[in-house]
Formats: C-alpha cells, sequence, structure tokens
C-alpha cells in the first residue's frame, strides 16, 4: 500500500473541522471560519494491514493521543485543507519510508592506531618534561 493509497484512507476516517483563524484580517477573518483542522485516531487504522497500521501508529504516536492537524495559513477553507492534506502525506511518507541501513563499525587504520599511539608518547613526554628534577643519582 502506497502513500496515496494510505493518505485517502486516512481522509476518509478522519474527521475535519473548520473554526474562526486567529490573528490579523478584519471583518472576514471575524465571519469566516477558514482554520481547518484534520484529526485522526487509532481507530482511523483498524482497516489497513495490522503491520502497517502499528508501524503507522508508532511514528505518528496514535496510541497516545490522536493527530490533530492545523492550518490557518490561508484565508480560504479550502486552501488551509489542501495544506493540510500536504501535511499529513509528508508525516505519512516519513512514517512509511525504510529506516536507514545499520551502520556497519569498522576498525581503525593501522596507519590511524600508530598517529594515536605517537599522539599519546608525545603527550606523555610534554608531561614528564614538566616534573621537577630528579637530584638523586
Amino acid at each position: 500500500m502506497g502513500v496515496d493509497d494510505v493518505v485517502l484512507h486516512l481522509l476518509k476516517s478522519g474527521q475535519w473541522t473548520a473554526s474562526r483563524s486567529s490573528g490579523p484580517g478584519g471583518q472576514h477573518r471575524d465571519k469566516a471560519s477558514t482554520r481547518a483542522e484534520l484529526t485522526i485516531d487509532r481507530d482511523s487504522l483498524a482497516a489497513l494491514e495490522p503491520a502497517l497500521a502499528d508501524r503507522l501508529a508508532a511514528a505518528l504516536d496514535l496510541d497516545q493521543r490522536p493527530l490533530r492537524i492545523s492550518v490557518q495559513d490561508e484565508r480560504s477553507l479550502s486552501r488551509n485543507q489542501e495544506i493540510a492534506v500536504e501535511r499529513l502525506a509528508e508525516l505519512v511518507a516519513e512514517a512509511l519510508a525504510p529506516p536507514p541501513p545499520a551502520r556497519r563499525p569498522t576498525r581503525p587504520s593501522r596507519a590511524r592506531r600508530e598517529a594515536r599511539l605517537a599522539s599519546k608518547a608525545r603527550r606523555g613526554a610534554d608531561k614528564r618534561l614538566r616534573r621537577p628534577p630528579n637530584d638523586e643519582p
């Protein structure tokens, strides 16, 4: 199942609400409900494959609380809804992306080990020079 399919499913099972935006805007802002908020909870994932649903729930933290995407960037409700869908698609794409390959540990090269030992020897010699002179034969 691709990102677009998952996003479509979540949009069908999610809940949209519209409310008044905050900030400046004059009369239009006072009258129009242009803030778009999409709410998706854990139950929205029930129709998906269990492994996919678990992965999404963990990545989007749906076990703790519902996912809320609230957008009030534009003056239009429909444009704010489009932006919310884009943000949901980004979150789902991140959640479904394969994890990076595990780091393969490497050993220091011989030259690097020798340089480290030479540095330690130099540091030790500097410290030995700081000692008070020993008067005893």
